[in-house]
């Protein structure tokens, strides 16, 4: 069954609290998602140990009830 962006981006909140979260539905199937993310968090990490954040939020969720998510991250702008 797949995820609603609403879940995604509840997950990844709950993770990141200070996140801003979008998130965009690409094919129209609930299965494959790009998602935006602005945090704190990401501040002195790398792109992929900002992705790894993401992907521990979701956990198990990626590859099962979450095919596809294409990540857009980055640290807030002062």
């Amino acid at each position: 069954m797949p995820m609603s962006a609403a879940e995604i981006e509840r997950l990844i909140k709950e993770s990141l609290p200070d996140a801003r979260v979008r998130i965009e539905d690409l094919a129209g199937d609930g299965d494959h998602y790009r998602a935006h993310i602005v945090s704190e968090a990401f501040r002195g990490k790398s792109r992929l140990q900002q992705h790894q954040l993401v992907y521990q939020a979701l956990g198990q969720r990626m590859g099962g009830e979450l095919h596809a998510l294409a990540l857009v991250t980055a640290v807030p702008e002062d």
